[in-house]
């Protein structure tokens, strides 16, 4: 199994805390309020709270915060991140959820890779499920982007470990395409098709 570190203490974090520990995986809890985040850990059972701003115990760390900070936080745990697997799981909304709130040629997770040492290896993932989707359980496809092959092996047997299924999408420029997706998964469910949506991969014969 996996060693993971959850890097904030919101929904996301809640959902794919929680998923990690029922598949086995050591998880590790990391946020500024250290109340809110002790409260997270009980409640995942089995977690340990981390020092914000120390070296992450998990091989694999969660960027559970908002894309705002993201980059920001990169920044403040610095050199603490050197040789870890980074999953950005953020998307770019802009403020009326319209469009993107980063450039055309790139994406959050670009952006945390140049924030980020230069032994980090950061992926792009889980930002296509909404919160309850990927709490409900699986097997849903769960999309992921980086350029260094064993980190995307490393990550896909955390995924596996949560009864989703990895979808290796190619190198980290797809993150903008990823971020993307889920701006118009966002479009269905609020025209129609609500929130337990997914995207996800078709792989029944064609006639």
């Amino acid at each position: 199994m996996s060693s993971i570190s959850i890097i904030g203490a919101g929904n996301m974090a809640s959902a794919i805390g929680a998923l990690a520990v029922k598949g086995g995986n050591t998880v590790e809890v990391i946020g500024r309020d250290p109340a809110k985040t002790a409260a997270l850990a009980r409640a995942l059972g089995g977690a340990t709270v981390g020092t914000w701003g120390a070296t992450p115990a998990g091989d694999i760390v969660i960027l559970a915060v908002l894309f705002e900070s993201a980059v920001e936080v990169v920044r403040e745990f610095g050199d603490a991140l050197t040789g870890k697997i980074v999953v950005d799981i953020t998307n770019p909304f802009s403020p009326v959820g319209s469009g993107l709130a980063v450039p055309h040629d790139t994406s959050v997770a670009q952006l945390v890779a140049e924030a980020a040492p230069a032994s980090t290896h950061v992926v792009k993932a889980f930002n296509t499920l909404f919160r309850d989707v990927l709490a409900s359980g699986g097997p849903r496809d769960v999309f992921m982007a980086g350029d260094d092959a064993q980190a995307k092996a490393s990550l896909s047997e955390f995924i596996t470990s949560l009864g989703h299924r990895p979808r290796d999408v190619g190198e980290l420029s797809m993150a903008h395409w990823l971020e993307g997706a889920s701006l118009l998964e966002m479009g269905l469910a609020q025209n129609g098709l609500g929130f337990s949506l997914s995207l996800g991969v078709n792989l029944g014969e064609m006639e």
